[in-house]
């Protein structure tokens, strides 16, 4: 019988986690505690969208899937774990897609390392210099009909596609995409115009997320595993924290 080892791809849940800009803070009290009841019980507040999570498509698509409607298969099967190195503010292409190894197959499930994890915390270099995904490298995972895409920054897009940038409820950091204009001589609206293209583009064709990916990750650099992160059967969810594992079989 072929041993297996599992690698944990979650980052830590509790007081104190790394929140994504607008979030209000995660809310953990003893209801009952051993000097008290001789028991432990605790109560829980918390947005989804924090520490390793799925995205739903409901999140960012009015009408669509909540989290108990998707089948449990979209959050499990063989994948890739690809190492694309990236700096500040970098961007994701098709390019660095197609040049990925181990390559990248239809119905694979691609968990990509570009490095950001290292900086996961409560700090602007994580969740507003990362580098991510947009419009292109959506477009480019719809085409190839991946089944998951899981990565290990802020979120399914880069930082100035979302409400960080000047969309939707943004810009939620005016400082940041000052910044942006000084060091490019853009501003962010026209390099990136679109509000969240790649979680529309991918939770819209029934290609499933994960944000904040990391933990063991570079262990798994490298390597075809199998995928497992399931969301709790949350009814009209829109997202789920999940605790992220890479199987591989030794």
């Amino acid at each position: 019988m072929a041993k297996t080892k599992l690698y944990d791809l979650s980052q830590p849940f509790g007081h104190n986690v790394p929140l994504w800009p607008y979030f209000e803070d995660v809310k953990i009290e003893r209801v009952h505690y051993h000097a008290k009841s001789g028991v432990l019980s605790q109560k829980i507040t918390t947005v989804m969208h924090c520490s390793t999570h799925a995205d739903s498509p409901a999140h960012v698509i009015e009408g669509a899937q909540y989290t108990d409607e998707i089948p449990l298969e979209k959050y499990y099967g063989t994948g890739v774990v690809v190492s694309i190195p990236k700096g500040k503010w970098g961007v994701i292409t098709p390019k660095d897609l197609e040049k990925a190894r181990p390559k990248i197959e239809k119905d694979d499930i691609v968990i990509i390392n570009t490095g950001w994890h290292k900086y996961w915390g409560d700090n602007t270099q994580y969740f507003c210099y990362s580098p991510g995904l947009y419009k292109e490298a959506g477009e480019w995972f719809v085409a190839k009909g991946v089944k998951a895409v899981g990565v290990d920054q802020q979120a399914l897009d880069h930082p100035l596609a979302t409400a960080i940038g000047p969309h939707g409820p943004g810009p939620l950091r005016p400082d940041v995409n000052a910044e942006y204009k000084r060091e490019t001589g853009h501003d962010v609206i026209k390099d990136f115009p679109h509000w969240e293209p790649c979680h529309r583009l991918l939770l819209g064709n029934g290609i499933m997320g994960w944000e904040n990916v990391g933990g063991d990750i570079d262990m798994v650099t490298g390597k075809r595993v199998t995928i497992a992160g399931f969301p709790i059967r949350w009814q009209k969810g829109d997202g789920s924290i999940v605790r992220l594992v890479a199987i591989v079989n030794k």
